[in-house]
C-alpha cells in the first residue's frame, strides 16, 4: 500500500519546534524578525506573501510585510534592502520572486546581508552549501524536502536520488544538500533536464525521484520503477470548469498512476509546499539564533 507523506503533519511538527525556541529567544530579548517585499501585484506572489505573513504571526515572530507599487525602480528597491540589512529586529529579509522586469532579481539578491539572506541565494550562502558549512541558509524548498524524508523514516544514505529540474530554487541546492557528508544526505545523486539523454531510464533507476521540472502531469508511471518515493516539488494550475476557482492545482507527477507503483509519494497540494513555509520560519529563527550569538 502507497504511503501518502503528509507535509502538513511534518510542517507542525517543525512549528511546535521553533515555538519552543522561539520562546527561549525572547527570554534573551530577541524576537526573531522577518520581513517580506513584495512587489508589484501579482496574485500568486500576494497570496505567498500572506501565507508568510500569517504564519510569522501566528509563531509570534516579528513581522513586516513591506508591499511596493509596480513602477518601484531598482534603486528604490535597494534602498529598501539597505534599510532592513541595518535593522537589529529585523533578522530574516525574503523579496518575493518573481519581481516586475525593470528589477534585476541577481543584483537584489546579492544586495541582501547573507547573514539575513533566508531564502539562501545569496552566493555567499550559495558556497556554504556547496562546502558543508551549517551557518549558511539552505534554501527553503529543498530543506523542506530533506525534512519530508527524515520524517518519513526514509533512507537517504546510500540510496540514488534522480531530480528532475536543475534550477536553483530546487535542483541544484537540493542536489548540493543531500550529496553532503554526514546526517540526512551521503545520497547518489542524479540531475536530470530537458536535454538529458534517456530520461525515463535514469530516473526508473531512482530509489528516489523527485521532480521539479515545473510540468503539470509530467512524471508518468513509465517514469517510475516500483518501490521508488516519489517527491512532487510542482505546483501547476490547470484549467477546470467545474471548479469554482476555475481551475486547480496539481504537481509534475501523475498522481493517479504512478502512486499505485510508488512506496511512499506526496500529494500536490499538502505535500512540499506546506514545507516550504515551514522551512522559511527555521531560517528566520535560526538567523535569529546566530544574532544572539555574535
Amino acid at each position: 500500500m502507497t504511503n501518502l507523506i503528509d507535509g502538513r503533519a511534518v510542517a507542525e511538527n517543525v512549528y511546535l519546534e521553533l515555538r519552543v525556541e522561539i520562546e527561549r529567544l525572547k527570554a534573551k530579548e530577541i524576537t526573531p524578525g522577518l520581513a517580506v517585499v513584495l512587489v508589484g501585484d501579482n496574485p500568486a506572489s500576494r497570496a505567498y506573501v500572506r501565507s508568510k505573513d500569517k504564519m510569522s504571526r501566528e509563531l509570534g515572530l516579528h513581522s513586516v510585510k513591506l508591499e511596493l507599487p509596480e513602477s518601484t525602480t531598482q534603486s528604490e528597491l535597494l534602498a529598501r534592502v539597505n534599510e532592513l540589512n541595518r535593522d537589529r529586529n529585523i533578522h530574516g529579509i525574503l523579496v518575493q520572486s518573481p519581481p516586475p522586469r525593470q528589477i534585476d532579481e541577481s543584483v537584489i539578491v546579492q544586495a541582501l546581508d547573507p547573514r539575513k539572506d533566508v531564502d539562501g541565494f545569496h552566493p555567499e550562502n550559495v558556497a556554504k552549501l556547496a562546502l558543508g558549512d551549517e551557518s549558511g541558509f539552505v534554501p527553503c524548498t529543498p530543506l523542506g524536502v530533506q525534512r519530508l524524508l527524515v520524517e518519513s523514516k526514509i533512507a537517504i544514505s546510500g540510496a540514488h536520488v534522480v531530480i528532475l529540474g536543475r534550477s536553483m530554487i530546487v535542483g541544484k541546492s537540493l542536489a548540493l544538500l543531500l550529496l553532503q557528508k554526514g546526517k540526512n544526505a551521503d545520497a547518489t545523486v542524479t540531475v536530470v533536464h530537458s536535454r538529458s539523454r534517456n530520461l525515463e531510464e535514469i530516473t526508473r533507476s531512482a530509489d528516489i525521484l523527485i521532480a521539479a521540472i515545473g510540468r503539470a502531469g509530467f512524471v508518468k508511471a513509465e517514469h517510475v520503477r516500483d518501490g521508488a518515493v516519489v517527491i512532487d516539488v510542482g505546483i501547476n494550475r490547470v484549467e477546470d470548469p467545474e471548479n469554482v476557482r476555475g481551475y486547480r492545482l496539481v504537481g509534475d507527477v501523475a498522481f493517479d498512476e504512478v502512486a499505485g507503483k510508488a512506496a511512499a509519494i506526496t500529494p500536490v497540494p499538502g505535500g512540499v509546499g506546506p514545507m516550504t513555509i515551514a522551512m522559511l520560519m527555521s531560517n528566520t529563527v535560526k538567523a535569529a539564533r546566530q544574532f544572539a550569538a555574535t
